[in-house]
């Protein structure tokens, strides 16, 4: 396979992150990372800091661009109020500029560029609006209501129409994995809740929805593979993929085994809208943080919007909360296919797969085969399954 010169832009967020991580541990890669700050882990990956809001700033940065054949577009802005500002034409026109301003000095920069990730998620289907049909498909017409997704995918069609370079889009369902100060990682807002609860000396209380509803999640290693993939496959250009683990979850009831994970008891359910009550134990966390001797970091450094998005996961103070669970089947029929067809294909396909994988892929963290994902790419083995 020919060199590739990865360019991740929103690169310390969960899917960024994961793709580092990923990438990195790839032969044939160079990597660079766009994000506001610094790595807090070691990496061989080289990061830059813009403003993507900033035109003239990524402008100024064409000489990192030079040679990037792949773009991995994982950057996000979001308002304060997190879930209102989904559909606020203010976040929608900041986030398509910010794909712009990367997207153009990189075109401009680099005639090696072969490809550009996007990615969505499962607002595409609409399920912050209303109920979604299940399973949700690519296919279906494009569901009407404002968001982002659409007016970055329309003039990234658009620029690329007649170019060398093409785009694939991945629709993740509630990304697992680590970010730091992430606006959208549910699993830093458990972690912190339960470690409050457990220095307060109580159970780990269910603080969402009094009923429990079927939903999915996307390991965002997973991810990270599935990037790979469509970046790299000549007919996963121009087309859309939902990937997730491909198992169904309900978060009330696995809760019990979230409780064991931590060393607790399961608690009772006590509806609590934790963007409201956690940020007012900054103390508590400050003594958590003395006592095992952790990086000096504060809950809204940490943990940040995403108290939002857990209550908006846990479907927080709703009744009857319905369903969301993403369709997987058109990814795993086109690996499929791909078998088929030998090659380097057949290789990811047999990893995806579960069976055995080429030595230059096997145990490697992140790839379809790792031994978080072995026993089914699709349905990574959770520490509470």
């Amino acid at each position: 396979m020919d060199s590739r010169k990865i360019l991740i832009v929103g690169a310390l967020g969960l899917v960024g992150r994961a793709a580092v991580e990923h990438f990195t541990a790839q032969a044939d890669c160079e990597v660079i990372g766009i994000a506001r700050r610094r790595p807090d882990f070691e990496t061989t990956a080289r990061f830059i800091s813009v403003d993507l809001r900033d035109a003239e700033a990524c402008r100024g940065h064409a000489s990192d661009f030079a040679g990037v054949t792949h773009v991995v577009y994982a950057a996000l802005y979001e308002k304060a109020s997190l879930v209102a500002g989904w559909r606020d034409p203010e976040q929608i026109a900041i986030n398509l500029a910010m794909l712009r301003n990367i997207v153009e000095p990189v075109e401009a920069a680099s005639p090696d560029l072969r490809h550009v990730t996007l990615l969505q998620g499962t607002k595409a289907y609409g399920s912050h609006v209303e109920p979604m049909r299940i399973p949700a498909k690519e296919r279906w017409p494009r569901h009407n209501h404002e968001n982002f997704y659409w007016a970055q995918e329309d003039w990234l069609s658009a620029r690329a129409e007649g170019k060398a370079w093409s785009w694939s889009i991945l629709r993740p369902q509630a990304v697992l994995g680590h970010a730091v100060g992430s606006p959208m990682n549910v699993i830093i807002a458990i972690g912190a809740y339960a470690a409050i609860l457990r220095e307060r000396g109580e159970p780990l209380h269910w603080p969402g929805g009094r009923n429990g509803f079927l939903t999915m999640a996307t390991d965002a290693a997973l991810l990270a593979s599935a990037i790979d993939w469509v970046g790299t496959e000549p007919q996963c250009a121009r087309e859309t993929f939902n990937i997730n683990n491909g198992d169904v979850l309900s978060w009330p009831d696995i809760w019990p085994a979230v409780a064991d994970l931590f060393g607790m008891q399961p608690g009772e359910t006590r509806v609590e809208k934790l963007a409201d009550s956690m940020p007012g134990q900054e103390a508590v966390w400050a003594e958590i943080v003395r006592k095992h001797d952790l990086v000096p970091t504060t809950l809204e450094q940490l943990v940040g919007a995403s108290w939002q998005f857990a209550d908006y996961s846990f479907r927080t103070g709703e009744d009857r909360p319905a369903p969301t669970m993403l369709s997987g089947i058109k990814a795993r029929v086109r690996l499929r296919r791909l078998h088929r067809h030998g090659g380097l294909h057949r290789r990811v396909a047999r990893a995806a797969s579960g069976r055995e994988a080429p030595a230059a892929l096997r145990g490697r963290p992140g790839e379809f085969n790792s031994p978080r994902l072995r026993k089914n790419s699709f349905a990574p083995p959770w520490p509470w399954s």
